[in-house]
Formats: structure tokens, sequence, C-alpha cells
């Protein structure tokens, strides 16, 4: 039986980073905490449901980097979690441009994801 493809182009690699992020539009800036992430884009949690296609940036704290690197993203879909009134929202965000400041830090990060954790 043959394996259905994966259409990522990218792995995705499941590790909890802190982040913080602002949507267009609001001044509240909200944390939270990764799923995953890959070269283009990342997977977290909200407390605010939000239109897809909103544009936010964001700030990741990576392990061993001494500044966080900051970035921007796009929300391309998004799911309440569960049916309570409360409940979080998944999302998934595409990244759109990683500021050039920590570009270099980033790739970093992402090539010893790699490294470690091997890409399939």
């Amino acid at each position: 039986m043959r394996k259905p493809e994966e259409r990522r182009k990218f792995t995705r690699y499941t590790i909890p980073l802190k982040i913080s992020y602002v949507f267009d539009g609001d001044n509240l800036i909200q944390k939270g905490v990764t799923k995953n992430i890959s070269s283009l884009g990342i997977r977290f949690e909200s407390e605010k449901m939000l239109k897809e296609g909103s544009n936010l940036e964001l700030k990741l704290e990576l392990p061993k980097a001494p500044n966080p690197v900051h970035a921007r993203g796009k929300l391309v879909w998004a799911r309440k979690l569960t049916l309570e009134d409360d409940s979080l929202y998944e999302v998934g965000i595409e990244f759109l441009k990683v500021e050039e400041d920590n570009k270099n830090t980033f790739l970093k990060f992402m090539c010893d994801l790699a490294y470690k954790y091997g890409h399939k």
C-alpha cells in the first residue's frame, strides 16, 4: 500500500516556544506557546477568534538566543478547540517576513532542529 504524499514542503517540529504577538489594528500584546513550527509558519493557541488573512507581528523566544526573533505573519486558518463558550482557538500562521537582524538566528535554529530530529 502506498503512503499518501505529504503536501507540506517543510517539516513541522512539535516544540513549545514562548511567543508574543499583536494583530494589526489591536494594541493588545498576547502571549502563547507554539504547538509546532516550520520554516514557513507556526501553530499555536489564541484566546481570540480572528479573521483569516489578518496580519500580525510576532516575537519568538528561541532557546539560547539572546534576543527574540521578530517576524511578520498572516493568519491562514483558525478553529475553535471545543464547543465551550470560553474555548481557545488554534491558529495557523504563515511567516511573511523574518526581520533581518534575527534572520540568521532563526535559520540556525531551524537547521539545528532538522539536524537533531532528522528531515524526512
